[in-house]
C-alpha cells in the first residue's frame, strides 16, 4: 500500500510543477519571440538502502520548443524576425552574452540598440550596438545596420555595424533563470551565422499554442485530482487495516 501512496504522492508533486510550466507558457502567449517550455515526467527508481522496489515520478524540464512563432508584418524598420536556428546576441544582467529571438528592437535614450524589454543588443565584436542620430535606418537581411546621418541626403546611407546573430539548434542551448537562452555549461559559444539571417519589418510572436496549453491545464488538473483520490483511498485502506488488527 505504501508503494501506491509514494507513487501517487510523487506524481501529484510532478503534476503541480507541470501546471506551473503550463501557466508560465500561457502568461507569455503574447510575448514577442517567446518559446514555450517543454515539461515531462518519467518513472525513476528511488535510490537508497533496501530493496529496489520503490518508484518515484519525477518531473523534468525538456528544454524549449523550437517551433517558429506566428509572423506579423509591422513595417517598422527596427522590427526583425530571425530565421530558423538563428539567435540574436544580447547582454544579460550579469554582463555576459545571452541569446533571444525577440526582435522588437528599440533605440534607447543614450543611443544604444535594445530589445523591447531593454536588453542591450551586441554587434559582431561583442560590444553594445550604438546607433548615431539619423534620419533613416535600415537593417539588411544579413544583420548589417545602415543609417542616413541626421541632416544628410538619402544617398549618404552607410553601414555602421552588424548585429551579432549566431547559429544554434534550440536543443544545444539552455534557458536561464532570466528567461534568456545561454550556451550549455562547458559547451563552446554558438558560431556567428552567415548569409541571410533575418527579415526586417516583421515580428515573430510567441510559439505558445494557447488552446493546447488550456487543454493541458485541464488534463493536469484532472490528473492531480485522480492522484489525490489515490492518496485518500490508500489512507482509508490503511485505517481499515489498522482497525482490523487492533480488534484482534
Amino acid at each position: 500500500m505504501d508503494k501506491s501512496l509514494y507513487i501517487a504522492m510523487t506524481g501529484a508533486s510532478a503534476t503541480l510543477r507541470a501546471q506551473a510550466q503550463v501557466s508560465h507558457n500561457l502568461a507569455n502567449t503574447d510575448t514577442v519571440g517567446f518559446q514555450a517550455t517543454l515539461h515531462g515526467t518519467v518513472a525513476a527508481q528511488v535510490a537508497g538502502a533496501g530493496l529496489p522496489s520503490r518508484v518515484a515520478t519525477i518531473g523534468r524540464d525538456m528544454g524549449v520548443s523550437s517551433a517558429v512563432g506566428s509572423i506579423t508584418n509591422t513595417g517598422n524598420a527596427l522590427d526583425v524576425a530571425l530565421h530558423g536556428d538563428r539567435w540574436l546576441a544580447v547582454q544579460d544582467s550579469a554582463g555576459g552574452v545571452a541569446y533571444t529571438r525577440a526582435g522588437d528592437l528599440k533605440i534607447s535614450a543614450n543611443g544604444l540598440l535594445t530589445t523591447g524589454s531593454g536588453l542591450t543588443v551586441l554587434d559582431q565584436a561583442g560590444a553594445p550596438m550604438s546607433i548615431p542620430p539619423n534620419d533613416a535606418l535600415n537593417i539588411a537581411a544579413d544583420g548589417t545596420v545602415s543609417i542616413v546621418p541626421q541632416g544628410q541626403p538619402a544617398s549618404t546611407m552607410s553601414a555602421i555595424g552588424r548585429l551579432q546573430v549566431v547559429s544554434a539548434n534550440t536543443r544545444d542551448l539552455v534557458r536561464g533563470e532570466d528567461g534568456l537562452m545561454h550556451a550549455a555549461p562547458g559547451a563552446a559559444a554558438p558560431q556567428p551565422a552567415a548569409g541571410t539571417v533575418l527579415t526586417a519589418g516583421v515580428l515573430e510572436g510567441s510559439n505558445v499554442d494557447g488552446t493546447g496549453m488550456l487543454v493541458s491545464m485541464i488534463q493536469l488538473a484532472r490528473q492531480f485530482e485522480m492522484q489525490v483520490r489515490v492518496l485518500h483511498s490508500g489512507d482509508e485502506s490503511a485505517r481499515s487495516a489498522n482497525s482490523l488488527l487492533a480488534s484482534r
